[in-house]
């Protein structure tokens, strides 16, 4: 068996609602845009095409003006279970690609997910933690989530 852990970013938090209304604001466009990115960030959805092989494109506004594009397509799709993808920056040749795998997992009436991000080396996820502050940014993400969750 092969260890991975030293290219993984992993993150769990427990939602505070059922995995279904979960499973809705993560992959429905119109709930996505007012949760998604670390805080500070706004999202503007170009198109979420929820199939295996279905791409998803959006830039993540910064608060300070820059903006960030990503893709990411979608490899398998578990209605209100999980959901596996591949996520890069969306330039003709990206420099960071990872594959994300999460989990929604019913726990007591509500919903543990867990995430984990998968990068192609040690270095790419040192420099990913270290240059873009992914570990603080992906608990800020679920966290914005957890808040968005109470207005639904």
């Amino acid at each position: 068996m092969t260890d991975y852990s030293d290219r993984e970013i992993r993150i769990s938090r427990l939602l505070d609602a059922p995995r279904a209304l979960v499973f809705q604001a993560w992959t429905t466009p119109e709930h996505v845009r007012h949760w998604w990115g670390p805080n500070g960030f706004t999202t503007t959805i170009h198109e979420m095409q929820l199939k295996p092989g279905g791409v998803w494109r959006f830039i993540m506004h910064g608060p300070d003006g820059r903006d960030y594009p990503n893709r990411v397509v979608f490899r398998e799709i578990v209605a209100n279970e999980r959901l596996v993808y591949d996520h890069c920056e969306d330039v003709p040749v990206p420099s960071i690609q990872f594959e994300v795998t999460v989990l929604f997992l019913e726990e007591a009436g509500k919903t543990r997910l867990d995430m984990c991000m998968r990068l192609a080396t040690a270095e790419m996820r040192e420099r990913v933690v270290r240059e873009f502050g992914a570990l603080e940014g992906a608990q800020q993400n679920l966290e914005r989530l957890s808040a968005y969750l109470r207005t639904m």
